[in-house]
């Protein structure tokens, strides 16, 4: 192998030194491929192939030099023909017959066992082939001639072909080859057709090809294409009859692309990305390929999307054109060349073959005459592009499945030279992104008639063409012969009038789109006022359309959409008009259909509309209602509601708008999801903590007070009497409602306490209602002792209400924790003890009837005065009587 290394590997090497790889091989090669990614070698022997591959030996510490070592033996029980190398993809043909495999490692996949062969193995495998060589041979001579019949296997199917393949690691054992196994991918048989041949000669396969593309990112949303890596994207198998060809996706989903049927016997074809070269004995051809609509969808996840669309892999292909050439004899592509060598006969040596776009190199005439080489420029991109779409206009009108074929063909070539791992940024570049911007305008206003079946089609490619919604509207101005707009056309309309887009149409614009919409969709012409594009039409002109459609088909938010455009119309007698024609349930559910009438969606922020800041001063429930409508229905996330209403009361002095709170209160009464239940009633609880420790009473009056969500809402509780002690024990100037309904949630089955517990530090203990909190917290989270012990500190009337509640559970504190407490308090207490002597004697009276005489008797103090404790005894051996 002889090569150029730019600037050389060792050191003080000329620059125009070729550097020459000797490998010695054991048998004669019959075929050999170099594999574009790795550089490794394929080379393939009457039965078998061997894998060499490439290394980079590091010589010292300046230079290095490149060497090849045999890696991997593959044995066949065929005889290749010609060899295709790339990715671990193994491509094989002979005469009638075409596999590829991949190899694999055996630990990410269980295609079939790895077998590794020994030499002796291998020996012993090679003659049972060539027992059966000669069975077969004895067959023919016997008079036979076997005919197979055509076969195409595809997938894990393909194992079952007859194809025998073995691996044989040459390599040492800790080296990758030792776990490597075959994967079969793709297995064709063809029979021989002798109507049109009069040898089998003449109908092998031939032109083997494994042609991979790679990830650009060119075309991809997020634009940013991966320069220092090339990472494999798609690849595609070729291989090639006399009269037809056959290209294969292999990579992402098995399967026959494209089949191409020559108009005269080819002698070679060659395949790339964007086109397919074939040459006969006197023709150049070149036929159009499916490679990058394969690849488009491989890059692009959003392709086949109402984002992006890509001509269908299945359109068939169709021939650009044929150059006549004389003798052709081999054909070979790079870039932008086509190199071809020809041979003339005697009486076509003289006549010389001269072509603008050619460059000729004649052999020495001495050797043999008529022999000549040519290369070949092809017609760049977007010249060829400008062609193509100037050809096709002539099918515009007289056939207009050609001209989207032809159209279709052209895009899916910009679309391949925009592919191209090799495209820099450049002009060029810049120049095909024009182009394939215009191919997308072009095929969306193809799928925009009026009888179009796949008219859906028109919103993608309107998107990828970067027009303007106002650039789409002039394109669509035109009415069809029926009278009406195309369907694909009033497709994308309504999509796009019903995203988030920030462009706003002029004045002309929005009505023409008005017009469009009252002739072609008048029912929809509601939602198309609502959309912001329109925010520019004059109201007059849009109440004139809705009130003709209102006369024919009134609706709910058609009455909303009025009053909204009367409200803009600063005409505040007609909205009220509007307002009062339905009831508010009825109005809630048009606010569902139509969203838009209370806010606007642009760059990920909520607007609020006229309507609703109409509706926060004047009906705030019909307002929280609606917006609680759209929580649950889906269209609007519990963090954007709370958005909206923070910029919908941007100028309110609370730092949390009342309404906020009073959508927050509702939406927990109709919320059946238990994360949103929880984050709300983290809100509110650190709401009124705040409220209370900040003693602040809104402005704004709560539109549900306690009651009403303690009856509507099961997340708050009904207050426990023990509560209502502790409140009713003193006055404290506090926001009452606030402390009513944290004291509510608190006593509801469904708060986490220890959410809030941090928040509750700041919370005094003094008052009444910081008293009652911090026990009823204390006592979800099991600390009843403590809570005992506040209760018995700061309001000791409400101890009794308390453990009758709370110990029901934790009866043993009866005795263990508030009868020595008592006892202890009351001893210690001064004149002042009426509440601990009563509730001392109620929890003697309790217990009489919890415990047996006895266990009563050793509770009672060593100090304590008989004649109050004898009473309990007495009752507590009377019960014991009774029982």
């Amino acid at each position: 192998m002889v090569g150029h290394v730019i600037g050389g590997t060792m050191k003080g090497t000329p620059k125009d030194q070729m550097e020459i790889v000797e490998m010695p091989l054991a048998q004669p090669p019959q075929c050999m491929a170099c594999c574009p990614i790795t550089g490794d070698l394929l080379v393939g022997y009457n039965s078998n192939l061997v894998i060499f591959s490439l290394k980079q030996h590091i010589v010292d510490h300046q230079a290095s030099i490149l060497d090849f070592e045999r890696f991997l033996i593959l044995h066949l029980n065929v005889s290749p023909r010609q060899v295709a190398f790339c990715a671990g993809y193994v491509a094989i043909i002979t005469d009638l017959e075409a596999a590829v495999i991949k190899l694999e490692s055996a630990e990410k996949n269980t295609c079939e066992p790895p077998i590794i062969f020994s030499a002796k193995k291998v020996q012993d495998k090679g003659m049972d082939s060539q027992v059966t060589q000669v069975a077969m041979s004895q067959e023919e001579q016997d008079g036979f001639v076997i005919f197979r019949q055509p076969v195409e296997l595809l997938g894990t199917d393909a194992s079952t072909s007859g194809l025998l393949i073995t691996l044989e690691s040459t390599g040492l054992e800790n080296e990758q080859s030792s776990c490597l196994q075959v994967c079969h991918i793709l297995y064709r048989q063809f029979a021989p057709d002798y109507s049109q041949i009069s040898s089998a000669e003449e109908t092998s396969l031939h032109s083997l090809q494994l042609v991979p593309m790679y990830y650009t990112g060119n075309l991809v949303s997020d634009g940013q294409p991966k320069r220092n890596e090339r990472k494999l994207l798609s690849l595609f198998c070729f291989f090639s009859l006399p009269h037809f060809g056959y290209l294969y996706n292999i990579k992402s989903t098995i399967e026959l692309i494209s089949t191409y049927q020559y108009p005269d016997k080819s002698q070679q074809v060659v395949l790339s990305p964007q086109f397919l070269h074939v040459i006969t004995r006197n023709s150049l051809q070149c036929f159009t390929v499916r490679c990058s609509a394969v690849a488009a969808r491989d890059e692009d996840p959003y392709v086949d999307t109402t984002l992006k669309a890509c001509p269908p892999v299945t359109m068939g292909v169709c021939a650009l054109r044929i150059q006549l050439f004389i003798g052709l004899q081999a054909l070979c592509h790079f870039k932008n060349h086509i190199i071809l060598l020809t041979k003339a006969d005697g009486r076509e040596g003289g006549r010389g073959l001269r072509r603008k776009s050619s460059k000729m190199a004649a052999g020495k005439q001495e050797s043999e005459p008529g022999w000549n080489l040519y290369i070949v420029n092809t017609v760049p991109t977007i010249q060829l592009y400008n062609e193509m779409v100037e050809y096709c206009k002539k099918y515009e009108t007289a056939n207009p499945q050609s001209y989207r074929h032809l159209l279709s063909e052209a895009h899916m070539m910009v679309r391949a030279a925009l592919m191209d791992c090799s495209l820099k940024e450049s002009p060029e570049k810049e120049e095909l992104m024009v182009a394939f911007r215009e191919s997308c305008a072009k095929l969306g206003d193809t799928y925009c008639r009026a009888d179009e079946k796949h008219f859906h089609l028109a919103l993608p490619y309107y998107r990828m063409s970067s027009l303007t919604m106002a650039d789409i509207v002039k394109r669509g101005m035109h009415v069809e012969k029926s009278g009406m707009f195309g369907n694909g056309f009033m497709f994308c309309l309504r999509h796009l009038l019903q995203e988030e887009i920030t462009e706003v149409l002029s004045e002309e614009t929005a009505a023409n789109v008005l017009y469009i919409f009252s002739v072609a969709d008048p029912h929809q012409l509601p939602h198309v006022v609502c959309s912001p594009c329109l925010k520019d039409a004059c109201p007059g002109i849009v109440m004139d359309y809705l009130q003709k459609l209102e006369d024919n088909s009134p609706s709910i938010v058609l009455t909303l959409t009025k009053a909204a455009m009367a409200l803009k119309m600063k005409n505040l007698q007609l909205y009220g008009k509007e307002m009062e024609r339905h009831a508010e349930m009825m109005m809630v559910w048009g606010f569902i259909e139509e969203p838009r009438l209370l806010l606007h969606r642009t760059d990920a922020c909520i607007i609020p509309t006229e309507m609703a800041l109409s509706l926060k001063e004047n009906q705030s429930g019909l307002m929280v209602a609606s917006v609680v409508a759209l929580h649950e229905n889906s269209k609007l996330k519990l963090d954007e509601a709370d958005h909206f209403f923070s910029i919908l009361c941007k100028e309110s002095e609370d730092e949390c708008p009342q309404i906020l709170v009073d959508f927050w209160e509702a939406l927990l009464v109709a919320c059946p999801q238990e994360v949103v239940i929880q984050e709300l009633l983290f809100k509110l609880a650190f709401l009124y903590i705040q409220r209370i420790i900040e003693n602040h009473k809104p402005k704004t009056k709560s539109l549900k007070t306690p009651e009403d969500l303690i009856n509507s809402c099961t997340h708050y509780g009904l207050i426990f009497p023990w509560v209502n002690a502790v409140t009713s024990s003193g006055s404290d100037d506090v926001c009452h409602e606030e402390v009513l309904k944290l004291q509510s949630l608190l006593c509801g089955p469904t708060l986490k306490v220890t959410s809030i517990v941090p928040f509750l530090e700041h919370l005094p203990e003094d008052g009444c209602a910081g008293l009652s909190i911090h026990v009823l917290c204390d006592t979800r989270l099991g600390e009843y002792e403590k809570s005992i012990d506040k209760l018995l500190d700061r309001c000791p009337e409400a101890v009794i209400p308390y453990a009758n509640h709370e110990l029901q559970q934790e009866q043993a504190l009866w005795w263990k924790k508030l009868l020595p407490e008592l006892c202890r308090r009351t001893s210690e207490a001064t004149d002042e003890s009426g509440v601990l002597v009563s509730s001392l004697k109620e929890t003697l009276s309790v217990l009489a009837m919890k415990l047996e005489p006895l266990d009563l008797l050793n509770l009672f103090p060593e100090d304590g005065i008989a004649a109050f404790f004898l009473p309990h005894l007495l009752e507590c051996s009377r019960k014991k009587l009774l029982t």
